[in-house]
């Protein structure tokens, strides 16, 4: 079920990359974010509630908080600079770029979280930064 769930991720990446360009024109890049993350908050809490879930906030560990923060703030700043490369730049050039993100969390994942790394992790990255640097 993962492998369904990354796919329809991969699908709509690949839609919001393209929805934003069209959307971004003629407006702040900073203010498309802050839209887009309305909308995203709403449709975040709508599933929260949707399922149930608001049951479980108040369990949340401090350590949990902490690292949420944190991942909140590193998506934030994320999307700024990725929604301001994309109002300056081709989104064909701008997204393989930002796909650069797959290798460097591979690599902060073998070095952070202690996951494996095997020859296929290795090419795999190589095949995916040679990708990058071919389509620019």
């Amino acid at each position: 079920m993962w492998l369904l769930f990354a796919a329809l991720s991969a699908v709509f990446a690949a839609l919001t990359s393209i929805l934003a360009k069209v959307g971004i024109e003629g407006i702040n890049s900073n203010l498309a974010t802050a839209v887009r993350t309305v909308v995203v908050v709403v449709m975040a809490w709508g599933m929260v509630f949707l399922t149930g879930a608001q049951k479980g906030l108040f369990g949340i560990s401090g350590k949990s908080w902490l690292f949420l923060i944190l991942s909140g703030l590193a998506t934030g700043a994320s999307w700024l600079c990725y929604y301001r490369a994309l109002q300056m730049g081709e989104v064909s050039k701008v997204v393989p770029i930002d796909k650069m993100s797959v290798v460097i969390t591979l690599v902060l994942a073998f070095v952070f979280l202690h996951e494996q790394f095997t020859w296929k992790s290795g090419v795999g990255i190589i095949l995916i930064a040679a990708g990058t640097l071919l389509m620019l």
